[in-house]
């Protein structure tokens, strides 16, 4: 992305999206580059690649640009354009849940009784990576209640299912990703101990 202007740096948030009401396409490309990192940051959570969370942060920045006009300035911008990132990776999983393939829970509860010692030396790209592996619908339930603090009902409601579906979901997600963590990063003695 390159080095920010000085005029960049110049504009609060607030002057660039009053600019952007009034269609200036050069405001529009500076509030694109001054929040991609974070928009990619949420949506990265939400997909299995990042062509994926790339075409998210694409068409959240496209609605963002539709409703400027209506932006409370009395708010945060970040977290305004956060929940836009959010709902418009919820509305993709939705689009794409009909060729969405179901995978088996196979021994799940056997990690149950092993609570593996987290390791802290974990990169981004290690968490992310055990994301990936995870079925779309237990992931989204995972980063809505865990990231984003929406309750079950309100999961339920956005993904169009019940409360107790969703805690269900998040109950699996959990389970996969002890195993996932185990298979992946502990070393041999124990992921034999785990299966």
């Amino acid at each position: 992305m390159g080095k920010r202007s000085q005029n960049e740096q110049v504009y609060t948030d607030l002057e660039i999206i009053r600019r952007c009401s009034a269609g200036e396409v050069r405001a529009q490309e500076i509030l694109y580059r001054r929040y991609f990192s974070f928009a990619m940051s949420v949506a990265i959570r939400y997909t299995c690649d990042k062509g994926e969370a790339m075409e998210i942060v694409n068409d959240s920045f496209m609605k963002v640009l539709d409703k400027i006009s209506d932006f409370d300035s009395s708010r945060s911008y970040r977290s305004w354009y956060g929940k836009v990132v959010v709902n418009t990776a919820i509305d993709n999983y939705r689009r794409s849940l009909k060729h969405t393939a179901v995978l088996p829970l196979v021994d799940l509860g056997a990690t149950e009784e092993l609570e593996p010692e987290i390791d802290n030396e974990l990169t981004v790209n290690d968490i992310l990576s055990l994301f990936s592996k995870m079925p779309e619908k237990y992931r989204l339930t995972f980063n809505l209640f865990e990231m984003e603090g929406y309750s079950h009902e309100e999961i339920g409601e956005m993904l169009g299912i019940t409360a107790s579906s969703s805690r269900s979901n998040l109950a699996r997600a959990k389970k996969m990703l002890r195993k996932l963590y185990i298979m992946n990063f502990i070393g041999e003695e124990r992921k034999n101990e785990a299966i």
